[in-house]
């Protein structure tokens, strides 16, 4: 769905979403009234919402729905949705739970927000799994049917929280999602199971009542998704007005709020809301049609970055083919395979896989074959945490690989921008004849933004011949192609499709001989052929790093990949409180932009921000001699603005 926005303003920063006494500041806004029913309407800038349940309760729908409507009203709006590893954790249980975050508002924000305003707890699993994250005076919403003796000892309530007084210091809406979600579908003959399977939508149909979302999208979306199941379509279409129809009734709601379209934030275009692994997907789309080359994805699935599998799986109209391989292994040596004749290879995973990718990694970079690999980070070692966020691959793509191998690698900052990262890789990889890794990670794969929908002349052209004849005589003035003789500028070597006369060479992993492509084990040529391969991605072309320091600062705070929303967030928190700090984020990481050593050295200091244990710290000091101070989190979830403000707040008074 997209929405026609107008002219951009000067973007609105989020220091009034500060911490205030240990309290978040309360939301400004304006109130009137709704003719329709006389209910209070408040007019707020802001609001964050999270839909918490069991993993069976359609969270994950719910905030989809919700996110959708939000953005075809063209609220500038971030999601962090959040579930479980397991397929089906035990119902009711903490493990169970599954909650989808949603921060949207009149201007332009940089993440889901550090903390929801309203909470809709499905049961009482979900209420104790995220009460440590609603602030006081927040609003919560909670299924009272599910508040029985027994799903309250799952988790271990001795006695009922809404009745002992346990939340007193939030505005409690106890509502019979349940109950009423039956009662409103007895017309339909649905089994009690059956009809049950409806709340989220009940939930939904209320929460769009009280921020006046749209609502025709999600009835033909139901309409669409059950188009085999009438009945059932049906059914959950009117639990979702039933829903509308209790808040603009009952009493319990007295008001409901209108966030404004943030129609001032963004340039003039069409925008729809992309999740970070569709705007991947439409990325190397776009680059294969740029490069006038057939798409390959060569993977075996893993979360999180199965989606993308999914998503090129349905455009074979526009020369893409995916190939499910039995294991990571294959995937990635068809990846490969396609590259060598002639295609854009691409191969997607995350940490484990890449771990069983980097033989085939390596002789991509001895071949020297344009070949991308995605990497969507979670948090690790083995399956760690295979749903939650994490970028400690870093060290694991620069170096986790046998002897001198080094690969280009690229990081996408936001949702949005995995389309140009990804077209940027595939530039990076088909000019330089190399493989190429894109470093995203969970919190952008799934969470979701605005994305302004390109003008397709807009984009890069990526065409790269293939050689078709001779290109070096020999001193008896013979014309014979050399595998390895190289392009003066970017020292990449000819593309040969396999079949084309005359072009005939060698192929695989052992070394070759400078130019001719013969295997050789050279002593000399062996050290040539690394240093060239090294002195290749050292020379790749990279715009200059650029730094956003409007009051000369003297600390700067340098970040990379997922890190930028909340980075800025907070960089946006402390100028407004007055507080100089200068700000830098890297998309390039191999190679470093080139003024990046003369920019580090010009701050005092240089604090790093990372959801690892300090990786591209260790680079810049290892490589530029600079104290560089870092700030880890490795909980599986995204930084706070709230918690980097405070750390760089002690950082420019220490």
């Amino acid at each position: 769905m997209t929405s026609q926005v107008s002219s951009a303003a000067e973007m609105a920063d989020e220091a009034n979403d500060a911490v205030l006494g240990g309290q978040r500041a309360p939301l400004s806004g304006t109130t009137g009234t709704d003719g329709g029913n006389g209910k209070e309407v408040r007019r707020l800038d802001r609001v964050i919402i999270r839909f918490a349940g069991d993993s069976g309760d359609g969270m994950q729908l719910t905030g989809d729905r919700f996110t959708s409507e939000t953005a075809s009203f063209g609220n500038d709006l971030s999601t962090l949705p959040n579930f479980p590893a397991e397929i089906r954790a035990p119902a009711g249980t903490l493990p169970g739970v599954s909650s989808f975050q949603l921060h949207f508002a009149d201007h332009d924000i940089l993440t889901p927000g550090d903390a929801p305003n309203v909470l809709v707890a499905m049961n009482p699993a979900a209420l104790k799994a995220n009460i440590d994250d609603v602030p006081r005076g927040a609003e919560i919403i909670v299924n009272t049917d599910e508040f029985t003796k027994r799903p309250m000892a799952k988790v271990g309530y001795a006695t009922n929280p809404l009745e002992d007084g346990s939340l007193e210091a939030y505005n409690v809406h106890p509502v019979p999602l349940t109950t009423l979600t039956i009662e409103a579908l007895k017309e339909f003959g649905l089994s009690r199971k059956e009809a049950e399977r409806s709340k989220n939508m009940f939930a939904l149909g209320l929460l769009s009542w009280m921020y006046h979302r749209p609502t025709e999208g999600t009835e033909t979306f139901l309409r669409q998704k059950f188009a085999k199941k009438p009945q059932i379509a049906e059914a959950n279409v009117a639990a979702f007005r039933a829903g509308w129809n209790f808040g603009e009734t009952t009493e319990d709601f007295a008001v409901s709020y209108e966030v404004a379209p943030a129609s001032q934030a963004f340039p003039t275009g069409t925008y729809r809301n992309i999740s970070g692994n569709l705007a991947l997907s439409y990325g190397l789309i776009a680059a294969g049609r740029l490069a006038d080359l057939p798409l390959y994805l060569g993977s075996y699935p893993i979360t999180p970055a199965s989606d993308i599998l999914h998503e090129l799986s349905r455009h074979k109209n526009f020369g893409v083919r995916t190939f499910q391989a039995e294991d990571e292994i294959a995937g990635i040596g068809a990846a490969l395979g396609a590259a060598f004749g002639g295609a854009l290879g691409v191969t997607t995973t995350s940490g484990p896989g890449v771990a069983l990718k980097s033989e085939t990694i390596g002789l991509a970079v001895s071949l020297e074959l344009p070949l991308l690999i995605i990497d969507i980070q979670r948090g690790g070692p083995s399956t760690g945490l295979p749903t939650k966020t994490e970028q400690a691959d870093l060290l694991q793509a620069m170096y986790g690989r046998n002897g001198e191998a080094p690969v280009p690698i690229v990081a996408p900052q936001t949702p949005a921008d995995c389309f140009d990262a990804a077209i940027d890789a595939a530039r990076i990889a088909l000019t330089y004849r190399t493989p190429v890794f894109l470093l995203s990670d969970g919190y952008l794969a799934n969470g979701s933004e605005p994305w302004r929908i390109p003008e397709t002349d807009s984009l890069p052209d990526l065409t790269t011949p293939f050689a078709t004849g001779p290109n070096h005589t020999l001193a008896d003035g013979t014309e014979v192609f050399w595998p390895y003789k190289r392009d003066p500028q970017t020292l990449a070597r000819p593309w040969a499709v396999p079949g084309t006369p005359g072009l005939e060479h060698r192929i695989g992993g052992i070394e070759k001989q400078d130019g001719t492509g013969n295997i050789s084990y050279d002593p000399a040529n062996h050290d040539l052929m690394v240093r060239t391969r090294q002195a290749k991605i050292d020379n790749i072309e990279v715009p200059d790093l650029v730094v956003d320091d409007p009051a000369g600062a003297r600390t700067l705070v340098l970040g990379w990949g997922s890190t930028y929303g909340p980075i800025t967030a907070a960089v946006r928190r402390l100028r407004a409180a007055g507080q100089p700090i200068a700000q830098a984020h890297l998309r390039h990481l191999n190679p470093f932009p080139r003024n990046l050593g003369e920019v580090l050295k010009s701050y005092d200091k240089v604090v790093v921000p990372e959801m690892n244990l300090g990786q591209l710290a260790m680079l810049l000091r290892a490589k530029y001699l600079v104290d560089a101070h870092s700030f880890n989190q490795v909980n599986g979830m995204p930084f706070k603005a709230e918690q980097l403000a405070t750390a760089l707040k002690e950082a420019i008074d220490a």
